[in-house]
C-alpha cells in the first residue's frame, strides 16, 4: 500500500465533488505521515484582519526591504532572504559587533494560499514583514437561489 491509499483524505473523497486539488496539497504539505519540520525563524503570525481580510506578519529585526524577497507562485507564499553578508566581524561607521544576538541568517518560509485568496501587497515597517491577502470570492460560488422548474 502506497502512502496516498492510507491517506484520511481518501475517506473523504466519496463525499465531495472538486476537491481533489484541496486534497493533493494536504498531502503533500503532511508528507509521509507527518509534517515535514519547518525552522521556527523566523516567528510568525496570521491574522484575520476583517471578514474576508488576512495579516501574515514575520519578524525580520535587523533586516531591511532590499534583504527580503517575497514571492507568490502557484499558491505558494514564500518569504525569503536575498544573499545576506557573510563578514560577521565587519566594521561599519557605528562600530565593531561585540556581541550578535539578532540573527541576520538566510530563511526561507513559505505559506499555502488558497485559490480564491490574493496578495495585495507587503510592508516592513519597524522589523515587521506584513503581506495583505484578501479573500475574493468569484460570482459562482456566492450564494444564490436556484430555480426550480
Amino acid at each position: 500500500m502506497t502512502s496516498k491509499d492510507l491517506s484520511i483524505f481518501n475517506s473523504l473523497r466519496p463525499f465531495s465533488i472538486g476537491f481533489d486539488d484541496m486534497f493533493d496539497q494536504f498531502e503533500n504539505m503532511l508528507g509521509n505521515g507527518g509534517l515535514t519540520m519547518q525552522s521556527n525563524y523566523p516567528p510568525y503570525n496570521i491574522r484575520k484582519t476583517g471578514k474576508d481580510n488576512y495579516a501574515i506578519e514575520v519578524a525580520l529585526a535587523g533586516f531591511n526591504k532590499d534583504d527580503v524577497e517575497v514571492e507568490f507562485e502557484d499558491n505558494l507564499l514564500t518569504v525569503r532572504t536575498k544573499q545576506v553578508d557573510k563578514s560577521e566581524n565587519k566594521n561599519n561607521e557605528d562600530g565593531e559587533v561585540i556581541h550578535r544576538g539578532i540573527s541576520q541568517r538566510q530563511f526561507a518560509r513559505s505559506f499555502t494560499i488558497a485559490d480564491d485568496v490574493k496578495v495585495n501587497g507587503a510592508e516592513l515597517k519597524d522589523g515587521l514583514l506584513t503581506v495583505a491577502c484578501e479573500r475574493v470570492l468569484p460570482d459562482h460560488k456566492k450564494k444564490r437561489l436556484i430555480k426550480i422548474k
